[in-house]
């Protein structure tokens, strides 16, 4: 641990000369007394370092002394892709080796192009969960992850969620872990299943919520790393098969008439495979503006759940059920709000 506090210490001084003691000990999470015994630590080990009084004081290397620490290891470089995305990086465990290859990657770079790299750092950054949610890490993620960067086959035991109201099933199966994708603040696994490529339609691959992983370990029988295929890209294959599993998710259709206004707010309150869906089945203007669509829907929960949101904007004309439950709502409504707030004290 000490001597990983050393690196960085050498680093930062390299980066960034002139740091104090209490500037490094913020840095490196220490107190100055700690920082002042690692100085020592670092001149005994052969490291030129040297402080300085005064207002522009603080802690130097020797002029033209640089490191050899800058090489990066493979996984700090691996790390770097994922620098704009903390949440992630502490999810998968690798908060503190990004630190370090950022520390090795600046500790090389020329005073202009440090000076740009951390000023892009303080422009821009990006959160990837979405609001009004506390993100959970998956208890699984950074050993799954380990097996991403390994190319190394696991057995997992995954919880399938059961259709309308039923139980969960477990299913077990070997598979090669391909990549590791984060989805509004959601961990999801690309595998593929050794020898069914040609069984069946997907050919072997498979996507899985990391947080319904419920168990994980080496493949029984394998050794060393499979043999992955060198063209596979992750980015296309998610962005492919998202559109599909999107739309695999839209088992109901609610015919819908729609005002002027509706049609526009439409967009806002459904998913984007629906929308493009039900605007292809639009039907012309009425006389009234009105605009009769099929809109394509998880459920009938769900479609109430998002056409209440426009109101008296949106009419459900079919299926008959889910029409009944707008007008118990309407009646519902008309009831609520029959008074004024005052006659309802």
């Amino acid at each position: 641990m000490r001597a990983a506090r050393l690196i960085r210490m050498a680093l930062l001084i390299q980066s960034n000369p002139g740091l104090t003691a209490a500037a490094l000990a913020r840095e490196l999470e220490v107190s100055e007394r700690t920082v002042i015994r690692d100085a020592q630590a670092l001149q005994e080990a052969g490291v030129p370092v040297r402080s300085e009084r005064g207002r522009v004081g603080g802690y130097f290397l020797a002029p033209g002394y640089r490191t050899r620490l800058a090489t990066l290891h493979p996984s700090e470089a691996e790390t770097l892709f994922l620098s704009g995305l903390p949440s992630a990086l502490r999810d998968l465990g690798l908060s503190e080796a990004a630190q370090t290859a950022r520390l090795k990657l600046t500790a090389t770079l020329l005073p202009s192009v440090r000076q740009a790299a951390e000023s892009s750092v303080r422009r821009f950054h990006l959160d990837a969960p979405a609001w009004f949610r506390e993100p959970a890490t998956p208890v699984l993620l950074p050993e799954l992850a380990r097996a991403v960067w390994s190319d190394r086959a696991v057995e997992l035991s995954y919880a399938r969620p059961g259709r309308e109201g039923a139980p969960s099933s477990a299913v077990t199966r070997v598979v090669e872990p391909y990549g590791l994708v984060l989805k509004a603040g959601t961990w999801y696994a690309v595998v593929r299943v050794p020898g069914s490529e040609g069984a069946d339609r997907d050919g072997g691959w498979r996507t899985y919520r990391v947080d319904r992983i419920t168990a994980l370990g080496p493949a029984p029988g394998t050794q060393g790393p499979f043999a992955r295929d060198p063209a596979f890209e992750l980015a296309a294959h998610w962005e492919a098969r998202s559109a599909a599993f999107a739309r695999t998710l839209l088992r109901t259709t609610v015919t819908v008439r729609l005002t002027a206004g509706g049609l526009r707010r439409l967009p806002a309150v459904v998913d984007g495979a629906a929308v493009a869906d039900a605007l292809a089945s639009a039907s012309a203007p009425d006389s009234a503006g009105l605009v009769t669509l099929d809109l394509p829907a998880e459920s009938e929960d769900v479609a109430f759940d998002q056409l209440a949101r426009l109101g008296a904007d949106a009419e459900v004309l079919a299926p008959a059920g889910l029409r009944a439950r707008f007008r118990e709502q309407a009646a519902a409504l008309a009831a609520l709000y029959s008074g004024d707030a005052e006659d309802q004290r």
